[in-house]
């Protein structure tokens, strides 16, 4: 395999195709193109502006731009300087955004609000640099560390995931399961690794990225349509909203362009997963487990989890993972415990965090938090992470399980289940719902009973009107936990 950086990457490709769509934004004014060429030409005026403002190799330069033309073209022109870009939510609240960028140290802000940012250089959205700047090559340079992504986990706290593999790659490969100069559809926000890396992906190998401004399930169907889209990725929130859509919806659009699903995100509950499986087929239908961390990582085929129902796949790559229990000590298969990881090179071969220290054993195997077990042939299945558990009664409760289950009620949107204090119980189980529709407590326990235990059904619920997962399917449990704690009778429903 002959690696180049990501900038001689897209040079060549637009040497070799210049007219190719690179990418097509479906924005609100209609169908934005650029092509190959023309994004080279962005990213190397855009570079030259960057250096002038400071940018210089091996420096974090953050990004707070939606979806859009100008985010590639700002990723593309940091690679171009040997610094690495690190995206964040165009919509963070500012104190948000400035707690990353304190992390995150820039020469350089790009599409932060003016003013926002008043001890460092910043840009706004739609920057456009002097007509006056070179469009030519620059001296090619390659990154040591190719993106650096932010997370709170589940504590709230904000912290930078820097990827610590360089910024290059195989023009010629087809990563992933993807075709050489393929479609792929992008629905996801880009600040997230999962929408970055596969948009990414597809460019580096002469490809075209579909990009939605923000995820809508209909519109998603008609650009795998009218694009002739082969590859998209979507978290388990945009599967189930796609299949909440009237079956004669869904059926209108042709799909059959369509060569791979990748679901990852969360962990896909069974139902949803079948519902896919028994609509498109299961050749098309794959998941993919691992984090930002990228310290291990598994995947599984649809006529896979046919077999291993509930599964997440087996480590793929060279990467390792264990079962310890709270002693540490190794789980056999079938038992729960803490999943750890290690990567084919070792500890802190594939990142290192800015603002939080990784969980990890003495012998140099890292957590995510994640709970779960193996079987006899080595599929991984998941439960929820550590710090989502709730005890009630001595029991013990994973959220996610919980969710699933109340997902299937066709009123229900979204879902987020907590643990709040119980003078009884210890804690007691609390549903949060977005509902499309109006629904009783009494209608919903009824569908609970149907499929969780009675220890598992909630004690309260509360409905809201707003989606409880973002764009990129995540909830975070711990923040709708200490709002409720905070105003505990606004709370209880």
């Amino acid at each position: 395999m002959a690696t180049v950086s990501y900038g001689e990457a897209l040079r060549r490709h637009a040497e070799a195709a210049p007219g190719r769509d690179a990418i097509r934004f479906l924005g609100e004014a209609g169908v934005e193109r650029e092509s190959f060429a023309a994004l080279d030409r962005r990213a190397n005026r855009l570079a030259r502006a960057y250096a002038g403002l400071g940018v210089k190799s091996g420096d974090l330069v953050t990004l707070a731009l939606p979806n859009g033309v100008e985010f590639f073209g700002a990723c593309l022109a940091i690679w171009r300087l040997g610094a690495t870009p690190q995206p964040v939510s165009s919509r963070l609240p500012a104190i948000e955004r400035r707690a990353i960028i304190e992390l995150a140290d820039p020469p350089l802000v790009v599409g932060a609000p003016p003013g926002e940012v008043e001890d460092r250089v910043s840009l706004p959205e739609g920057f456009v640099p002097s007509p006056t700047l070179d469009e030519a090559p620059l001296p090619d340079a390659t990154p040591g560390r190719v993106r650096a992504m932010t997370s709170g986990g589940s504590t709230g706290r904000p912290k930078l995931i820097v990827e610590r593999a360089p910024a290059e790659c195989d023009p010629d490969a087809e990563p992933n399961g993807m075709r050489r100069g393929g479609v792929t559809l992008v629905p996801g926000p880009l600040y997230h690794a999962g929408p970055f890396i596969t948009s990414w992906q597809t460019l580096l190998c002469g490809g075209t990225v579909v990009l939605l401004p923000r995820f809508d399930p209909e519109r998603c169907l008609a650009a795998i349509e009218a694009h002739r889209v082969e590859w998209v990725l979507f978290v388990p929130t945009m599967m189930q909203r796609i299949w909440r859509l009237p079956a004669e919806v869904r059926d209108r659009h042709d799909l059959s362009s369509l060569r791979t699903v990748m679901c990852t995100g969360a962990p896909s509950p069974e139902w949803l997963k079948r519902a896919w499986i028994g609509w498109l087929g299961p050749e098309r239908i794959h998941e993919a487990y691992g984090g930002t961390e990228r310290i291990a990582g598994t995947q599984i085929s649809g006529t896979e989890w046919l077999a291993h129902p509930g599964s997440v796949g087996r480590p793929t790559g060279g990467r390792r993972i264990r079962i310890l229990d709270e002693e540490g000590k190794e789980c056999p298969p079938g038992t729960l415990g803490e999943v750890y990881m290690m990567p084919p090179g070792g500890r802190g071969s594939t990142y290192h965090y800015v603002g939080a220290e990784a969980r990890a054993t003495e012998d140099g195997w890292e957590t995510l938090g994640d709970l779960g077990w193996v079987d006899e042939d080595g599929y991984l299945y998941l439960a929820d992470r550590k710090t989502d558990m709730i005890v009630t009664g001595g029991a013990n409760v994973y959220p996610a399980e919980v969710e699933a289950a109340l997902d299937q009620h066709p009123a229900v949107r979204s879902s987020a289940v907590i643990g709040l204090p119980d003078d009884d119980l210890g804690q007691r189980i609390h549903a949060i719902v977005d509902a499309t529709e109006p629904v009783s407590d009494a209608e919903l326990r009824e569908h609970l009973a149907e499929r969780l235990v009675r220890t598992k059904v909630p004690r309260s619920f509360e409905y809201v009107a707003e989606p409880l997962r973002d764009d990129a399917g995540k909830v975070r449990r711990s923040a709708l936990r200490e709002a409720r704690l905070e105003r505990p009778a606004e709370g209880d429903a």
